[in-house]
């Protein structure tokens, strides 16, 4: 945890400047993303990060499983994104 607090004052000192993220979306858009992720969750029996961390760390067939196809999505996505589709 202190390292997520800390990282992007220590790329400020190091860097010096901010480090900056910005997606270009709109409201509607993003309420969509947010009820999918929501859906996702309630379906799944847990989020990315409940199933990748405590599933994971108890044995859990299922977070593993989840977790898995949880990095495979990712994979597939950022390939098509980027390869394909020319993001």
């Amino acid at each position: 945890m202190l390292g997520l607090l800390l990282a992007a004052p220590i790329w400020l000192l190091v860097s010096g400047e901010w480090p900056q993220q910005w997606v270009p979306s709109s409201p509607a858009l993003m309420a969509v993303a947010g009820l999918l992720v929501g859906f996702g969750a309630t379906y799944g029996n847990g989020c990315t990060s409940g199933h990748g961390v405590c599933g994971i760390s108890r044995g859990s067939m299922r977070s593993i499983t989840a977790t898995v196809t949880f990095m495979a999505a990712a994979f597939v996505t950022v390939f098509v994104t980027r390869h394909l589709i020319g993001g």
